[in-house]
């Protein structure tokens, strides 16, 4: 038979409203169920240098710790639609991020322009 409505008692057994079905929901070594976002902070991912097109001012380093706030990720804005999570520097089509790109709105132009420091600010991503 299955279960139509999930209900948690009070001893953390989960099942169906009419008792059948009931599971021990125990966390996992390591696993978020059961703790605080807020007592562990979030490890964000490392630093990576974005590859430089010619004529640009200079080197770009994405920091994921200027993007994310680790009280409150929110990876899925990127990841995966705009960015791939697992290959640093690359968009969702496998493109390398290409400035051309930001001054339409896409890629770091969704944000950058509009809701973060505008693309006018050199400084900000090419440094040294």
């Amino acid at each position: 038979m299955p279960i139509t409505s999930r209900s948690n008692d009070s001893k953390g057994y989960a099942g169906d409203s009419g008792g059948r079905h009931n599971v021990k929901l125990v966390p996992r070594p390591g696993s978020l169920l059961g703790t605080s976002l807020a007592a562990e902070p979030m490890k964000l991912p490392a630093d990576f240098a974005l590859e430089g097109a010619e004529g640009s001012p200079g080197k770009v380093t994405f920091r994921h710790a200027s993007h994310v706030d680790p009280r409150k990720p929110a990876c899925v804005v990127c990841h995966p639609r705009v960015f791939r999570i697992l290959e640093a520097g690359k968009t969702s089509d496998g493109e390398r991020v290409q400035h051309g790109q930001m001054e339409n709105g896409r890629q770091c132009g969704l944000c950058h322009g509009k809701s973060a420091f505008g693309l006018d600010r050199c400084d900000a991503c090419h440094g040294g």
